[in-house]
């Protein structure tokens, strides 16, 4: 590069040191790429299109949105680099049309995120949050109450079979749980591989004891999970949902939860974020919440981190990126 890529950084979760919210993800090692970074845009407020013009890339730390309103008049980007595997938040379209290559990070979180599914389940299982309440209220006479519906004869049913869902498959079976999925393409050699069966959509919902949701979110997805499928699960059933709070008919899981419908939920995602403080799931006993940050790691900061500007380096040098996630139709870059 005989001049410095101009890499900008989402100011929402970031600092002018380099540090973010997630730690330390090694922007202060671009420079020896050639490669320029500085901080755009606010916190609580979307981009604007005069931020980014004369930047080359952009790093989006967050899911704030990108698209046609923040492309207006921006002439110079060729990149975006989601820190993450969730892209839904950017307009691919957009991008295809401005010849911008969308990439994100889906591999370094997925033990992160297969961990963040596990420690769900064991909370559930073993009913960790009455039990934390019982000690904090001195209330040790009624531990009886909250035996917990545990997991050795239960059986696990995975909602996707994608990057992390699975990795979360492969860390059930390491734990001898009995596991079924759905995909919606089939995988026959992985669940040879690991030892599971894949089941149709109504059957996996109605035979799980625990219902572990990781699909994408897609307009295809969006209330996947909704008032049909809940009723349809067993009563003593959980839901654990980390994949997006599209994907699951938040209203529908509160009655189904108010109801008995289900046994509980573990959340880490919502469909409104940051969740209302008026939300009825606040008041909810039957439900571990978790602030979209359950896989917040050092591990997690460090593999992503590494991810993200290995494909900005990739870019800038004039490589190809392995995590492209459009189809950019502009002219060749340079």
């Amino acid at each position: 590069m005989s001049t410095p890529w101009k890499l900008a950084v989402t100011a929402d979760y970031a600092e002018a040191d380099g540090s973010t919210i997630y730690g330390d993800i090694g922007l202060g090692t671009l420079a020896a790429h050639g490669i320029e970074w500085s901080l755009v845009g606010q916190a609580g407020r979307d981009l604007r299109g005069e931020e980014l013009e004369g930047f080359d890339a952009l790093v989006l730390l967050s899911g704030t949105p990108f698209g046609r309103a923040q492309l207006e008049g921006v002439t110079t980007l060729q990149h975006v680099a989601r820190f993450g595997a969730g892209f839904d938040s950017v307009d691919l379209a957009a991008c295809d049309e401005r010849g911008i290559t969308v990439t994100n990070a889906p591999t370094g979180l997925r033990v992160p995120m297969a961990h963040t599914a596990l420690t769900f389940l064991f909370a559930l299982a073993h009913s960790l949050l009455p039990k934390d309440r019982l000690v904090r209220e001195a209330a040790w006479d009624r531990k009886a109450e909250h035996r917990g519906p545990g997991l050795a004869t239960a059986t696990i049913g995975m909602i996707g079979l994608g990057g992390i869902g699975r990795e979360t498959v492969r860390q059930l079976r390491a734990l001898d749980l009995d596991v079924i999925a759905w995909n919606r393409s089939p995988r026959p050699e992985f669940c040879a591989e690991v030892g599971i069966e894949q089941a149709g959509f109504e059957d996996v919902i109605a035979r799980s004891d625990y219902l572990i949701v990781t699909v994408a979110a897609t307009p295809g997805t969006r209330h996947l999970i909704g008032a049909q499928q809940l009723t349809a699960m067993k009563d003593s059933a959980f839901l654990i949902n980390i994949a997006r709070g599209a994907v699951v008919d938040e209203p529908a899981l509160v009655t189904a939860l108010q109801k008995g419908t289900i046994a509980g939920a573990g959340l880490d995602v919502f469909e409104v974020e940051p969740l209302p403080a008026d939300s009825p799931l606040i008041a909810l006993e039957n439900v571990v919440l978790s602030p979209h940050a359950l896989c917040w790691t050092k591990d997690f900061a460090e593999a992503t981190g590494a991810e993200v500007l290995d494909e900005v380096i990739a870019v800038a040098s004039g490589g190809s990126p392995r995590h492209v996630v459009n189809d950019p139709a502009g002219p060749a870059r340079p």
